[in-house]
């Protein structure tokens, strides 16, 4: 495991924060001073940070947080807005979002204190359901679309102004269910397996229809239900548990997928 990913996943300090206390002197391999920042870490070696051995984590933790609007999933903006971190308690300030909320959007994040734990999470095909509120009737295009997926060549409607993503493919859904429609708006909640950069938005962008509400509901089988706003709570037992069995299923696949040795 790299330097850097090795000491944010058993320490408070996140990636980059271990580049630079690398940079300054602050981290050792047993009593020298490790500057190369591509060192990868062997399972005997002890590393020290500030004088600290880096102890490794076997628990993981797991919260839920009902994201509220106006709030950016980063932890540092050069506009100077708000972040996900300006509203958590400081014990989770090395916490790992799973996957993103866009500013204008709210509801269910996970994050982690286990780097492993967020990049299978996000990579998988777990359901993401949303309830959107978009500033049209639906269409039958829209309906199609859904069913068979969508490519397209110019995505930019809808994205970030300095997104430099141009275009997207766009599985099917998992579903959609008509909530409420009228001539000006229309209500639906909507079920994804995949978490692309304003997926959503691009989406219903194409056919001209702005999405006025978004919010995530649930993330496989972890709903927000009533949780408040800003507010968050732990994993309970059982979803501790499947999430244990959900990531020995991924290894499994993963070792199946894998090319053995002649």
């Amino acid at each position: 495991m790299r330097i850097n990913k090795y000491i944010s996943h058993h320490t408070k300090y996140s990636r980059r924060d271990a580049d630079e206390l690398i940079k300054a002197g602050e981290v050792k391999l047993g009593r020298q001073i490790l500057d190369d920042l591509s060192y990868e870490v062997q399972p005997d070696d002890n590393i020290y940070v500030k004088g600290r051995l880096v102890e490794k984590r076997t628990e993981i933790t797991v919260i839920v947080y009902n994201k509220p609007k106006g709030v950016l999933v980063t932890k540092k903006d050069d506009r100077g807005r708000a972040t996900i971190y300006h509203k958590l308690s400081g014990k989770y300030r090395h916490f790992i979002p799973v996957g993103r909320l866009d500013y204008a959007s709210e509801g269910l994040l996970i994050l982690t204190d286990a780097p492993r734990v967020a990049e299978i999470l996000m990579n998988s095909p777990l359901p993401r359901v949303y309830n959107i509120k978009i500033d049209k009737p639906f269409t039958q295009e829209m309906a199609e679309a859904m069913k068979n997926g969508l490519v397209l060549d110019d995505a930019r409607a809808g994205g970030h102004e300095k997104s430099n993503i141009t275009d997207m493919s766009f599985a099917p859904f998992e579903s959609y269910e008509i909530r409420s429609e009228s001539p000006k708006s229309t209500k639906l909640r909507v079920t994804i397996s995949e978490g692309k950069n304003r997926e959503l938005r691009r989406f219903f962008a194409h056919f001209g229809a702005k999405v006025l509400d978004l919010k995530r509901v649930a993330y496989g089988e972890i709903e927000l239900n009533n949780l408040p706003t800003n507010k968050t709570r732990y994993f309970t037992r059982k979803e501790y548990d499947d999430l244990h069995k959900f990531m020995k299923a991924q290894a499994k696949e993963t070792n199946k997928r894998a090319p053995r040795e002649k």
